[in-house]
């Protein structure tokens, strides 16, 4: 028997996970844990920029990209890897995803060097890309599915820097007129 439920209350998950508790000893539960459009969409909104920008490189290196290509794009992987890496957590602690789900991106380390544990590139399974590819449309608006040629990827950041830019509110008093605190109006004489 397999039983999909989704949508359901806290209050039936608590009672539903009691009663499966109760007869653990004749059941197999197996939990999904695959990305989908809600997970992937998920994961993509609670990155920061570094590590979104990681994550679209590896989508538009068709799921495969050179950690060195990288590490000129970002300077240091530390920060984006950590944000990538604590996602995971994050989600499910939230209840996003189960834990056991796999992170989206893996690094790959050299085979003839295993002491130096230095990532030689970062990869995406084919499922996981079509996926985030999806996700990453979805949620940054480009495209009808993710770009995945690197010069149309380097285009849209050109594109979204620019568009930054041009939406940037400098306040009126940017010019060096801005109020303070000490400028008190003492016409009167008095001290205030």
């Amino acid at each position: 028997m397999k039983i999909t439920i989704e949508g359901a209350s806290p209050e039936f998950e608590r009672k539903l996970l009691d009663l499966l508790a109760e007869h653990r000893e004749e059941l197999a539960v197996a939990v999904d844990t695959e990305w989908n459009a809600d997970r992937a969409e998920r994961y993509l909104r609670t990155l920061p920029g570094p590590a979104l920008h990681f994550l679209e490189a590896v989508v538009a290196g068709k799921g495969h990209v050179d950690a060195e290509d990288l590490r000129n794009q970002f300077g240091s992987l530390r920060g984006p890897t950590i944000a990538l890496s604590r996602a995971m957590p994050r989600g499910v602690k939230a209840g996003w995803w189960p834990e056991g789900t796999p992170a989206p991106i893996q690094p790959v380390y050299d085979p003839q060097n295993p002491s130096w544990q230095r990532a030689i590139a970062y990869v995406m399974e084919r499922k996981v890309l079509d996926v985030f590819s999806d996700a990453l449309w979805a949620v940054t608006g480009y495209g009808p599915g993710y770009p995945r040629d690197p010069e149309d990827l380097k285009q849209l950041e050109e594109a979204r820097d620019q568009d930054a830019t041009e939406h940037e509110t400098t306040p009126s008093w940017a010019d060096g007129d801005a109020p303070s605190a000490l400028d008190l109006d003492t016409s009167d004489g008095e001290d205030r």
